[in-house]
């Protein structure tokens, strides 16, 4: 679990922090005249009363030395952190080096011992030197939550999540089945190879393909809407790999039966190859089709 939700901040870790980097611009004052540590942790109460989840706010010096007691929710407060040196903490020196408002990697947490992150803001007065650097502690659930709203905590989340199990566990079954038939269809020659038919072979080979199809969009399906999963990979197909996958073990599947009735008809009637060329066109132009989504999603993902 902890893994999973280090994994999945990475994924949204730029729009958490334009999120926090929205709320300081907005209510913070900055590169004013006369700025006063009183001011901006008035702000800063503010943004923990907006934020349900916040931890704690606090405010550093240009020298990183907190020069308020740590806030907590409920107006509870922890005033042997003032006169600490954070200064070699990652929200101070990256905030005070950078110059803009930063979030840190995940860490555990000195209140609740859980993970939380820290976005920091550096507060400058009117000539542009660095006066204050504030604080924000959020634990890393709460973060993810912010970035994917319909998660757990809401109903209509749940709801949805539980309507994609339901209907992956079906398909799980379905690929079940598929394969258990596959397998069973090749397996009933024995050990005997004299035994074995090729259109047997066609035939399990193409059930053991859409079981496989099936297969990788339940696993796809699972792994984003069930354990919520968002991924945002920079591949020309990823934004859409679930339809490329499944459309491409469809034509595979359809390729194989078009190569089996060749050898039929071949054999039996051959009147009737053209009953296969359809099939051929037909997999050709689902190749196109193909080829022209994955060629037209690159090109909307690079502008």
């Amino acid at each position: 679990m902890v893994a999973r939700d280090i994994q999945n901040f990475s994924e949204i870790r730029t729009k958490a922090r334009a999120y926090f980097c929205y709320l300081f611009s907005k209510n913070l004052p900055n590169r004013l005249p006369s700025i006063t540590p009183e001011a901006i942790m008035v702000r800063m109460q503010k943004i923990m009363g907006d934020l349900r989840d916040a931890e704690g706010i606090y405010l550093l010096d240009q020298k990183g030395v907190q020069v308020t007691p740590t806030f907590l929710p409920g107006g509870k407060q922890t005033d042997e952190d003032f006169g600490r040196i954070r200064s070699d903490r990652a929200y101070y020196y990256r905030a005070a080096r950078e110059k803009r408002c930063t979030i840190t990697d995940p860490y555990p947490s000195l209140i609740t011992q859980d993970l939380t992150i820290t976005a920091s803001q550096p507060i400058f007065d009117e000539n542009g030197a660095l006066l204050y650097v504030a604080c924000l502690d959020m634990p890393l659930d709460a973060v993810l939550q912010i970035a994917h709203p319909m998660a757990l905590h809401s109903f209509y989340g749940r709801l949805f999540r539980y309507g994609y199990a339901a209907f992956t566990f079906m398909l799980s079954m379905v690929a079940l089945l598929l394969f258990i038939k596959g397998v069973t269809t090749f397996l009933h020659f024995g050990l005997d190879v004299r035994k074995i038919e090729i259109k047997e072979v066609f035939e399990s080979t193409i059930l053991l393909t859409l079981a496989l199809a099936i297969f990788d969009l339940v696993k796809t399906l699972f792994e984003e809407e069930v354990l919520g999963r968002h991924r945002q990979d920079s591949g020309a197909t990823d934004p859409h790999k679930t339809m490329v996958r499944f459309l491409g073990s469809i034509i595979i599947a359809l390729s194989i039966e078009a190569l089996m009735l060749v050898f039929k008809f071949a054999m039996t009637e051959p009147a009737m190859l053209v009953n296969a060329i359809y099939i051929i066109g037909g997999v050709s132009l689902l190749l196109v089709a193909l080829a022209l989504y994955i060629k037209f999603t690159k090109r909307a993902i690079e502008e």
